[in-house]
């Protein structure tokens, strides 16, 4: 090895190569930062929604209310695409257990509703990951 290169080696690194050392950290800090960003991006792009199929029309079921009264109820499952069927015994004990007791005021305007729907529909979304989309009142009759 020569007497130069050896100094070369063993010299204090002087500012201007801290200063390009820097950078180049900087700049593989922010090219790890930007492609894990555009894995991110492309995975969210793959779970993509999955497409409404057919819907499911089950049977209506009477249910006991509060201070006994009654709410008659249909179900409509809307299935993802390709699903044909799903065990809709399962969804009715479901819509059982929601309703069943609730008095009166909690099932008869627009908003309980709704909100009954939406807690219906989560129940049914888990129950039946990736088949239900969505639930639908295809009568509600109250008593």
């Amino acid at each position: 090895m020569s007497q130069a290169a050896a100094t070369k080696d063993s010299e204090p690194p002087t500012k201007s190569t801290r200063v390009e050392k820097g950078k180049s950290k900087w700049l593989v800090v922010f090219g790890a930062v930007a492609l894990g960003a555009t894995g991110l991006t492309l995975q969210a792009g793959s779970d993509s929604v999955p497409e409404p199929g057919e819907v499911m029309v089950l049977d209506p079921v009477q249910l006991n209310l509060a201070a006994g009264r009654y709410l008659r109820i249909g179900l409509a499952l809307q299935l993802a695409e390709g699903v044909k069927e799903v065990d809709g015994s399962r969804a009715l004990d479901a819509a059982i257990t929601t309703f069943s007791g609730l008095p009166l005021s909690a099932v008869d305007g627009a908003e309980e509703r709704d909100k009954l729907k939406a807690d219906l529909t989560s129940v049914l979304t888990k129950m039946y990951p990736a088949e239900v989309l969505d639930s639908y009142f295809v009568e509600f009759v109250t008593q």
